[in-house]
């Protein structure tokens, strides 16, 4: 009798599940991790500063800006350092001296004084003069709160309570090392007349920041070393014999890619369930905010990762198995949360808490591990070949986005949330009304918006790096749906027995 030809030999490999203690490992290293690179942006910007953006005499510098008045002068806020702060912070070594220069325009002769505050106010009271409320940059303009009143008593020149001064025509200096005390700095024509303009600049030794730069450099580095032990402990392949034997993402023959033609290597489940209520999808929008806070932190840590895959594809051609279950695992929690609020409002049942496949939850998404990637592609793939995948499903489930505005912002811009809802918004809302006075999901709705919402996930799997395939242009599973479509929920509890 002939041999019979063997099955297909199946590969498993150990596994370890995402259990709530590996999501916390990893989540912190994460945080360590982006609180590493803005300690260590912070003190490579830092020493940039340093290094090269001071002038001649070691001051760094702001550039000359005008400022001017209608009365007798300008007044600055009120300076006050507080008797708390040591002497030490306030010594040449550590900030330094502080350096103002104002020249007048058309060449006339400017004073520059500064002096104890309450000394200020009483030879301004009475004055007509404006006081700097506010500066903008970028353009630079400065907002001021006007003083009513007459000529100052004297010209600023003949009083002996400043404790600095400067005056004259063309470009003059004001040094100070400040001290403990409340002070007021102080814009004037030389003379004391009305019309006060002048470029004014402001500068100072800073001596600090170097030390500072120093000390960001140093944490940021040690953060960035524990970060990575951490990310390392989290998503690293479990040891010989560690773990269980791992069956592939749902959907798939256990480690045999399908041959030939077959179906996409993404596969998105939903499953309407029969028992949907009426009412229950207006506060879905409040039972999921749990799970959002927790998606947060996830989609946190997946955007590291994203990083972290891309330079191990560019170098290695492989996505870090750990890694690509995490980030697989992130994608499928927030389907499930999507299935369950308004990309779906296809169950009542509360999704899940796990980064694992639940097979008798309505809602499951599974990616067929690559064992090898272009490395090419990955320079290109998540932005430029994606972008008639990303118009179209801005179109199809919407798109949301912070930044400037002027159609909503203040009358200057202004920065604020924009975006729209999408088709899938509108068909579910259409869902959710007809779920309220008929308690019925229109099936060709609901077939639709998971369709749409299985193009979107596409998507979002190519952009995350996790296939080479291009996302087809379709909503449906595709072709050879045994092999590619997700196993249908098990019911959770025997039905009961036929009378």
């Amino acid at each position: 009798m002939a041999d019979q030809p063997s099955a297909p030999e199946t590969r498993t490999r150990p596994r370890r599940r995402w259990g709530v203690g590996r999501v916390v490992v990893l989540v912190l290293g994460v945080l360590a991790a982006l609180l590493a690179l803005g300690f260590l942006g912070g003190g490579g910007t830092l020493l940039w500063i340093d290094q090269t953006q001071r002038d001649a005499e070691d001051f760094l510098t702001t550039d000359p800006e005008r400022f001017s008045s209608d009365g007798y002068a300008i007044l600055s806020d009120s300076i006050d350092i507080d008797e708390d702060v040591p002497d030490w912070l306030l010594s040449e070594d550590v900030v330094g001296s502080v350096r103002v220069r104002a020249e007048a325009e058309g060449g006339g002769e400017v004073f520059l004084g500064l002096g104890p505050t309450d000394d200020v106010r009483d030879y301004l009271d009475g004055v007509e003069h404006s006081v700097v409320r506010d500066l903008h940059y970028d353009p630079f303009r400065a907002d001021y709160r006007q003083v009513s009143g007459g000529a100052p008593r004297a010209p600023p020149g003949d009083e002996t309570f400043w404790t600095e001064q400067a005056s004259g025509p063309g470009e003059q200096t004001l040094t100070w090392d400040p001290e403990q005390g409340d002070w007021s700095l102080v814009l004037m024509n030389a003379d004391g007349s009305a019309g006060v303009a002048a470029d004014v600049s402001a500068g100072a030794e800073a001596n600090f920041l170097l030390w500072l730069a120093i000390v960001l450099l140093v944490l940021g580095v040690l953060l960035l070393l524990a970060a990575g032990l951490l990310i390392f402990l989290a998503v690293r392949p479990a040891g010989p014999g560690a773990g269980e034997p791992a069956p592939t993402e749902p959907g798939f023959a256990a480690g045999v890619a399908p041959a030939g033609p077959g179906p996409y290597p993404v596969a998105v489940r939903g499953d309407l369930d029969p028992d949907v209520g009426r009412w229950l999808w207006l506060l879905k929008w409040l039972l999921v905010i749990p799970h959002v806070v927790v998606l947060v932190f996830l989609w946190l840590a997946f955007s590291v990762l994203w990083l972290v895959a891309f330079f191990a594809i560019l170098f290695t051609g492989r996505y870090p198995r750990g890694i690509f279950d995490f980030n697989v695992g992130v994608i499928r929690w927030t389907w499930r949360v999507l299935f369950y609020s308004y990309w779906g409002l296809g169950t009542d049942r509360y999704p899940p808490f796990t980064l694992d496949s639940v097979p008798d939850y309505p809602a499951d998404f599974g990616v067929e591990y690559p064992e090898q990637l272009s490395r090419g592609l990955v320079l290109v793939k998540w932005w430029l070949l994606a972008i008639p995948h990303y118009a179209v499903v801005a179109v199809l489930v919407g798109w949301w986005n912070w930044g400037p505005a002027p159609w909503w912002g203040d009358e200057h811009g202004g920065w604020g949330w924009g975006g729209s809802a999408g088709l899938v918004g509108l068909l579910v809302f259409f869902a959710g009304v007809a779920l309220l006075f008929t308690a019925r999901y229109p099936r060709g709705i609901f077939d639709l918006v998971v369709g749409l919402d299985r193009w979107a996930l596409r998507v979002a799997a190519y952009a995350s790096l996790l296939r080479d395939e291009y996302p087809p242009f379709r909503l449906d599973q595709g072709p050879r749906e045994p092999v590619a479509e997700l196993p249908p929920p098990q019911p959770s509890e025997p039905p009961p027995p036929a009378a």
